[in-house]
């Protein structure tokens, strides 16, 4: 082959090779878009039963939680600085980095990100979580009694937020307290790290119990993640 029509040759190649990648790096960008991400549960659908069920779960996290996703990358297609920032920092921050026209959107959306992604580690199978001891103990029964006194207070929390929210352990000033919020708003607003959370939006659990939150409450328990909020609990201690 010429000299010439080689290097023809190679180039023709190149570019028809070229055009073969195209679609296939453009459908990896189309899989993998710039932008929070839908964590993976760290247990199977089932897991959490009897307490939750696998079709909760699925609804839960496959449409809820991944609509949250979807909402708070389109409120912020067009501030790609945003879209790079962890959620839990644009969440401390969102009150003075978010622009005030698309913030309900992106508290709205990006608490519900940074809620969920948080409640599905606060859970383990029944069995799995461990139990409240050591210094998260020792904590709970200097703020509020005793383990049992605790469970009471987060759980009157969890029944008496009226309409959607979450009811929460958190460190406040050194301290354990219970509080609870509305809608998605994160705790960061309450000046307060979250340690425990737990959804009482009705999607939570309405598939399972109905109008009867008191249930799901109290069978919730059964699937709390002691060893992982222990883990936040010193985290959060250590600033």
């Amino acid at each position: 082959m010429p000299h010439l029509n080689r290097r023809h040759f190679l180039r023709t190649a190149g570019l028809a090779a070229s055009a073969l990648l195209l679609p296939a790096v453009a459908a990896r960008a189309e899989k993998d878009p710039a932008g929070f991400k839908l964590p993976k549960l760290p247990y199977d659908y089932d897991a959490l039963e009897p307490a939750i069920s696998k079709r909760t779960m699925e609804f839960h996290h496959d449409k809820h939680h991944a609509a949250y996703v979807t909402n708070l990358n389109t409120a912020l297609k067009d501030y790609p600085d945003l879209l790079k920032m962890p959620i839990g920092e644009l969440m401390r921050e969102v009150k003075t980095k978010v622009p005030e026209k698309i913030r309900q959107a992106v508290i709205n959306n990006g608490g519900g990100h940074l809620n969920h992604s948080m409640f599905w580690t606060m859970m383990a199978p029944k069995g799995k979580g461990g139990e409240a001891k050591g210094d998260l103990l020792k904590a709970i029964d200097e703020s509020f009694g005793s383990l049992d006194k605790f469970q009471a207070a987060f759980s009157d929390a969890a029944m008496k937020r009226f309409g959607s929210g979450w009811a929460w352990l958190g460190l406040k000033g050194g301290k354990l307290v219970v509080l609870s919020t509305p809608n998605q708003d994160p705790v960061y607003f309450n000046e307060t790290e979250p340690i425990l959370g737990l959804d009482v939006w009705e999607h939570a659990y309405y598939l399972d119990y109905q109008n009867k939150r008191a249930d799901y409450v109290k069978n919730w328990w059964d699937v709390v993640n002691w060893d992982y909020v222990a883990g936040r609990y010193n985290d959060a201690k250590k600033g």
